[in-house]
């Protein structure tokens, strides 16, 4: 399984809501018939032949307690019958959790490939607009130099100051289009990255799903615990672990990439490419990204992308269709999950 991977314990599982919900309801029960019954405890515990019996009921209890043996069945069969309950109402198995991902997955890909359309659509037309301000600024610049030498000042004046509102107005329209690069390139690389990401995960769902049949047909429920108190590892929990970690990189990555899409989404909203302006709160959005260090789809491509975005000397083909990734040697990104 992967090294960077923390297994969640029990608790903080759905089922371990479940399980925090009963044991309190338990302990809250107990404690009301105790105190309820403890008048006729007391005379119960007046008789020799009651009271022998309850020392042994209390032996009983401290016995379960003080055995870790005992203490394990019990665990193992309270978060069995937590995680039946919590079925009843959550999505709790690890393969049908993956299988939901798939098509969330595959939903976010159309979307953002609709993103980016609609983004390499407003960066042909800024792109434009900085090329036509690139003209006229040169012409005007031309005509306060004949207005110069015709000694007509108020006339250069004028086509002076118009060339450099059009230049101060470039020079934003260039820092926009450099993050509407930042923004297709990573959106780009994502939808590439995220194609592979629902392959591979299609490719686990139908292997995985086979094989935790097969092991748990093998396994029962009482042999698992058995091994459990035996001391061995259970191959049913460690197989739905190994599922488990799977799911829960998958979530990330996938939630990872729906904040991506909602930011890139507010900042291209909040363009007014007409007027050459945009929201500061988009942009905010989007440099705050920029800032996070560590991206779980792209990993270290991130900062190459980001990079590239501002070199000069890359130029970012517009009409360049988007490519999938092959898989270095076929191998599936989460078959290290289960070594």
């Amino acid at each position: 399984m992967d090294t960077d991977f923390k297994p969640k314990s029990f608790w903080q599982r759905p089922e371990g809501i479940t399980g925090v919900i009963f044991l309190t309801a338990l302990l809250l029960g107990g404690g009301f018939l105790l105190f309820t019954a403890l008048p006729a405890l007391i005379a119960l515990a007046q008789n020799a032949i009651y009271l022998t019996i309850m020392l042994m009921v209390l032996a009983g209890l401290i016995y379960v307690i003080l055995d870790p043996k005992m203490r394990a069945l019990i665990g193992y069969g309270y978060k069995s019958v937590m995680r039946w309950i919590t079925g009843l109402f959550v999505q709790i198995d690890p393969i049908g959790i993956l299988k939901s991902y798939v098509e969330d997955l595959q939903d976010n890909l159309r979307n953002m490939n609709k993103q980016m359309n609609k983004l390499r659509g407003q960066m042909h037309q800024l792109r434009e607009i900085i090329v036509n301000n690139k003209k006229e600024i040169d012409s005007n610049l031309q005509l306060a130099s004949k207005a110069r030498d015709m000694d007509n000042q108020a006339m250069m004046v004028l086509k002076s100051r118009k060339a450099g509102r059009l230049k101060e107005s470039n020079i934003r329209l260039d820092e926009l289009y450099r993050k509407m690069e930042v923004l297709y390139r990573v959106l780009k690389r994502m939808y590439e990255n995220s194609e592979i990401l629902m392959e591979d995960i299609k490719d686990q769902v139908e292997l995985k799903e086979q094989e935790r049949k097969a092991i748990h047909a093998s396994t029962s429920a009482m042999r698992s615990a058995m091994s459990i108190i035996q001391g061995d590892k259970d191959k049913r929990a460690m197989f739905d672990q190994a599922l488990e970690a799977v799911a829960d990189d998958v979530s990330q990555k996938v939630g990872e990439m729906e904040r991506f899409m909602e930011v890139s989404s507010s900042f291209m909203d909040s363009i007014d490419l007409q007027n050459g302006v945009f929201e500061e709160e988009g942009l905010e959005m989007l440099e705050k990204w920029e800032k996070e260090s560590f991206s779980k789809l792209l990993g270290t491509e991130k900062q190459t992308l980001l990079q590239q975005a501002n070199d000069d000397s890359e130029t970012l083909d517009l009409n360049e269709p988007v490519k999938v990734p092959e898989r270095m040697g076929h191998k599936n990104q989460y078959d290290s999950f289960f070594e």
